[in-house]
Order: C-alpha cells, then structure tokens, then sequence
C-alpha cells in the first residue's frame, strides 16, 4: 500500500528537522571559548530559520475538491 502523500510529506520534513538538528551539532562539536561563542550565536540563529521555515511547510496543504 502506497504512502499517503501528506504522510511522505511529514516523513520528509522530520527527515529535514534531523538534519538541520544535526548540522548545528557538528558546526559546533568541536569548538571552544570565543570561537564557539561566535560560531554557536550565528548557528543558532540558522538553526532556528531552518526550523521556523520546515514548521511553516508543516502547514495543511489545501485538498482538491472531491469530484462528484
């Protein structure tokens, strides 16, 4: 039975969440003191757009009307 499209869609979008997630751990994994600091602050700031932007894709898609 094949995936309902909504479904793959969210799949996909917490697939992205991860990667978002995990490519901010790595930027900072092995910084320390004020390089870190710098490095952590901008991250932070992508991580968030990234996550802001993946929430609003989250949104309902609108449904085509049901033909009769």
């Amino acid at each position: 039975m094949p995936v309902a499209p909504d479904t793959e869609h969210l799949q996909e979008l917490d697939a992205e969440t991860r990667q978002a997630w995990n490519a901010y751990i790595e930027r900072l994994r092995t910084l320390s003191g004020p390089e870190y600091e710098r490095v952590e602050s901008e991250s932070w700031d992508e991580l968030q757009a990234e996550l802001r932007r993946l929430e609003e894709s989250r949104e309902p898609r609108p449904t085509p009307a049901a033909e009769t």
